[in-house]
């Protein structure tokens, strides 16, 4: 119910997240590096927000991304930059723990 209330209000993924990761999205996590030492999700890219902008070649343009971070505020960030980089397939996971959920 609160999931379908912040999609409404276009705070939450409008994408079955499950099926991306199914399908093989990559999952980019936006935090520094001591945060995702802390804690990640298993087989995601870390590049911290600061320094993406220079880090955008290392994926397609076409491909699914799912950015995380720790509660969706610079993932929301990072989907913008991609976005306006001429990404197409970029969904904000918002927090790094809500995308982990998806990854067995």
């Amino acid at each position: 119910m609160i999931d379908a209330l912040k999609t409404m209000l276009g705070m939450g993924p409008s994408v079955d997240l499950s099926e991306l990761v199914k399908g093989g999205a990559v999952i980019l996590d936006v935090r520094t590096k001591g945060e995702y030492a802390g804690g990640h999700v298993k087989g995601s890219v870390n590049i911290p927000l600061n320094v993406l902008s220079s880090q955008m070649d290392r994926f397609k343009k076409d491909q699914a991304i799912i950015t995380c971070c720790a509660s969706g505020m610079r993932s929301g960030s990072a989907k913008g930059l991609l976005k306006d980089a001429g990404f197409t397939n970029v969904h904000n996971g918002g927090p790094w723990t809500n995308v982990a959920q998806y990854k067995k």
